[in-house]
């Protein structure tokens, strides 16, 4: 379920609750979406929830695209009390009625009130008496009459459902609402009826599996029409989560590895490689034109429409005219909606680890595929192609136009790895961050190769561009005996995600010439300067943990440079013994470092920052921070040389504009 978990990544804000404030957040699924969980606990968020109790029908579910974070005035609360009973328009579609009910339980993990139980739970009851007994759902209900009372896959509603029902038949803690083991028992039940309906449901191409269409007919289950542009075909779009739901459940049956190696074995056949789409704003930012551009050795997109016989796309207008390319519709259409979507890259590359998980055999041409996309996996059983990490690297190509993956099974791996400048465009993707475990424990004292001997103490050192990590962790073992980096990264355009980055001093090195990295959802702890350098990193939606009182960061920023250190929706914590920590200290003068909409414990200084006994710093360094929260974040006493962001300055510290390179969207690839 760890896919389906990431979206529920989370922002929190401290302020108390008013009409204005409410109204500051501009879309609802924002709101459900807060990072920390003692928000739900505020007078600000009972408030909303009220608003979210007033809006649920007597039946269990909601209506779509409702904001209902914004105030109602008493006419308001009162119209919405006399359509309680009402049966019009209660929906699953665009997140209605799922979105809610995380919310209420969200909600409930935090403040005690019955309502907010029963509210869920009428939810909860609503998802399972709308089910078909095909196990579909219709994207209303009850049933509103013409294409709505469809099987509905369109924009990810089915899916929703059943991850719903997954976490509540496996009686896991994402929802802090616990039902009765007979609605539990109904939820599996529910469930695996949803699972079989996807079975029955994926489309035969001359007796071929593919993938799925965005709706299908609830009574013979064939592939069906919805708005007049949204005609009965094949979806690159709908399908990618089907399959990622698919690949989610524990012991698949063998129906359901059929089913996934199908679809994948499709959307290797149907990625275009050859376009990249083109949006033409206007000065306020909204789409105005939307063009699709020759490009070679583009990133794989895939059409939303495709031919249920040649899977060749389609594109329709209002008239529901089938059209061969984008520029032949008219400009609403053409700009008001998602023709193209990459989401099947998801399932590309997860479907090597799922596969070799499985232990699924691969056909003659599956192999010729992964022998050509360069899978390789390390196991220390045997049971991989090598037993270290360090040989699979050796044996990797050099400077691939593909991507290599070098798939690590759990284990603790005790070596000393290095990804040489040559080994461009590698992957190292561990079986789960708890359990694959690259480790060494090498010290400035140990090495002993002079002055600079702390950067020769990695476990895990990044030379080559184009790298990416996920699912490990990475520690540097040799404990308080002076700088020992865990991570060290001198290359280009390299992402770590869900990565656990474990030393104490020194425990993460960021450097390289014009260097852009990027750190997403991993664990980060250290003593002193444990995130050092002068690369520009972005670090977003991650936990940075000092063991002691010390410095956070030491950036060595070269003069000059747009970026350095940037933290966005990051989470500062510590041991109880660290109670005096900075932010950070210039390495070098020109230092920048910056924290945007962080929470801090009370462990961080008042201060806030340090010049290392550099006075030049304090005219040439950088350091900042915007709309924080937390006990530790005291603006007003922060060092006078520092800065508070206005909003209009925050705004610059985007992913595009932090991370911007000659590659473009390299970071979400």
């Amino acid at each position: 379920m760890i896919q389906f978990k990431k979206y529920i990544a989370l922002v929190f804000f401290s302020i108390c609750f008013s009409i204005n404030a409410q109204n500051t957040y501009k879309n609802w699924p924002d709101v459900i979406r807060k990072n920390d969980a003692s928000w739900f606990g505020t007078e600000e968020a009972k408030k909303i929830a009220e608003n979210v109790l007033l809006y649920q029908r007597n039946i269990g579910g909601w209506p779509k695209n409702i904001q209902m974070q914004n105030a109602l005035s008493e006419t308001e609360k009162q119209k919405l009390v006399d359509l309680k009973s009402d049966l019009h328009d209660i929906t699953t579609d665009n997140g209605a009625t799922c979105q809610e009910m995380l919310f209420m339980s969200r909600m409930y993990a935090q403040v005690k009130d019955e309502r907010y139980k029963e509210s869920f739970l009428k939810g909860l009851n609503y998802l399972l008496e709308a089910q078909y007994d095909n196990g579909g759902w219709p994207q209303f209900f009850p049933l509103k009459k013409g294409y709505y009372t469809h099987i509905t896959y369109n924009d990810n509603s089915m899916v929703n459902i059943l991850v719903i029902l997954k976490e509540i038949g496996e009686e896991t803690d994402f929802y802090s609402i616990k039902p009765s083991k007979e609605i539990v028992e109904k939820a599996k039940k529910a469930f695996d009826k949803g699972i079989d309906c996807i079975l029955k449901t994926q489309y035969k191409q001359n007796g071929v599996l593919t993938g799925w269409c965005a709706q299908h007919d609830e009574f013979t289950l064939a592939p069906a029409n919805a708005r007049a542009f949204e005609l009965a075909s094949l979806s690159g779009f709908e399908s990618a989560k089907i399959v990622l739901l698919l690949m989610s459940i524990e012991k698949p049956s063998p129906e359901i590895i059929t089913s996934i190696k199908s679809v994948n074995i499709w959307f290797e056949k149907t990625k275009i490689t050859n376009l990249e789409e083109k949006r033409v704003l206007n000065d306020a930012g909204k789409i105005i034109d939307k063009k699709m551009i020759p490009t070679a050795n583009a990133a794989p997109i895939w059409a939303r429409f495709m031919d249920l016989e040649t899977n060749e796309p389609f594109f329709c207008d209002r008239d529901g005219i089938r059209k061969k390319s984008l520029d032949q519709i008219g400009s609403e259409r053409r700009n008001g909606y998602s023709w193209y979507s990459d989401a099947p890259k998801e399932v590309l590359k997860k479907y090597p680890a799922w596969a070799v998980k499985n232990g699924v055999k691969v056909s003659s041409a599956e192999a010729s595929d992964k022998k050509k996309t360069n899978f390789i996996t390390v196991a220390q059983d045997g049971s991989g192609d090598f037993t270290k990490i360090q040989d699979a690297i050796y044996a990797s190509p050099a400077f691939p136009y593909e991507k290599v993956t070098v798939f690590v099974k759990n284990g603790i791996y005790n070596e000393k790895v290095r990804i040489p400048e040559c080994n461009t465009n590698l992957a190292l993707v561990g079986e789960s961050k708890e359990n694959t475990i690259i480790t060494f424990d090498d010290n400035f004292s140990k090495i002993n190769l002079g002055r600079n001997s702390t950067f020769y103490t990695y476990t895990l050192m990044v030379e080559g561009d184009d790298f990416s990590a996920s699912n490990l962790t990475i520690k540097n073992t040799s404990g308080e005996k002076g700088q020992a980096i865990a991570l060290s990264v001198v290359a280009n355009r390299v992402k770590i995600s869900n990565c656990n980055i474990l030393g104490n001093q020194d425990t993460l090195y960021l450097s390289g010439k014009n260097a852009k990295q990027y750190f997403t959802d991993c664990y980060i702890e250290g003593t002193t300067d444990f995130i050092f350098g002068g690369a520009t990193a972005l670090f977003e939606n991650c936990t940075i943990h000092s063991i002691k009182s010390s410095y956070v960061t030491a950036a060595s920023t070269p003069e000059g440079t747009a970026f350095g250190f940037v933290f966005k929706n990051c989470k500062l914590t510590a041991e109880p013994s660290a109670t005096a920590v900075y932010l950070g200290r210039p390495w070098r003068i020109y230092a920048k470092t910056v924290y945007i909409n962080c929470e801090m414990g009370r462990h961080i200084k008042p201060e806030g920052w340090e010049n290392w006994s550099k006075p030049d710093a304090e005219k040439n360094a950088f350091y900042a921070e915007y709309n924080c929260k937390g006990e530790g974040f005291q603006p007003a006493k922060r060092v006078a040389w520092s800065h508070q962001l206005t909003k209009k300055e925050a705004e610059k510290y985007t992913t595009e504009n932090i991370l911007k390179d000659s590659v473009p969207n390299w970071f979400s690839k």
